[in-house]
């Protein structure tokens, strides 16, 4: 019995070992926004009552899991008073050599997406990154930009709600790393 106790704990530590070490791997950075801190008006959303610029933040990430196929970023606040959060942005199938996208990468007429990715449709309709707009006066709200690496591309129809897209990436996700940044009207 003593023998077992101790495999038993010798297991279990290299377990507890294995996975953090795996779950630390990947880093999303940005020189545009901090984990923590509010966003500059330059990522506020133009319209619905909002006089933002509606630019994506710059995003650079490392140490992607082995087996990673492609990337996928979402911009989420799950603050919005919807009973669902609300979706900023779903860009999937980002190549696995880019590890980056500049400021403004978002915008519905960028050249900066890379080429085989595809932007989802957002809350706000379009095919785009979509800035923050929360309510005035709600207070702060959180936007969560996650950066996921992929075990491979996904297939998904032209029309894919959020939920779909948000559900085929989490199933197909490999690891992740996510920046919370806030913002207030």
């Amino acid at each position: 019995m003593k023998h077992l106790t101790k495999y038993f704990t010798l297991f279990i530590s290299f377990f507890i070992v294995s996975n953090s070490a795996l779950a630390d791997t990947m880093k999303l950075q940005s020189s545009d926004i901090s984990h923590g801190s509010f966003m500059s008006k330059t990522h506020e959303f133009q319209g619905f009552g909002c006089d933002g610029e509606n630019k994506s933040p710059a995003l650079s990430w490392s140490g992607a899991p082995a087996g990673t196929k492609a990337f996928a970023i979402f911009a989420y606040d799950p603050d919005a008073p919807t009973g669902s959060g609300w979706w900023h942005w779903q860009l999937i199938n980002i190549p696995a050599n880019v590890t980056s996208l500049p400021t403004a990468a978002g915008n519905i007429d960028s050249r900066s997406i890379p080429a085989g990715s595809r932007q989802m449709t957002n809350d706000y309709g379009t095919k785009s990154f979509g800035g923050a707009c929360p309510p005035e006066g709600d207070g702060a709200h959180r936007y969560q930009f996650t950066v996921f690496a992929l075990s491979q591309k996904l297939e998904l129809p032209e029309n894919a709600s959020a939920a779909l897209t948000g559900y085929m990436v989490k199933a197909n996700s490999l690891g992740s790393a996510t920046i919370e940044a806030l913002y207030k009207r």
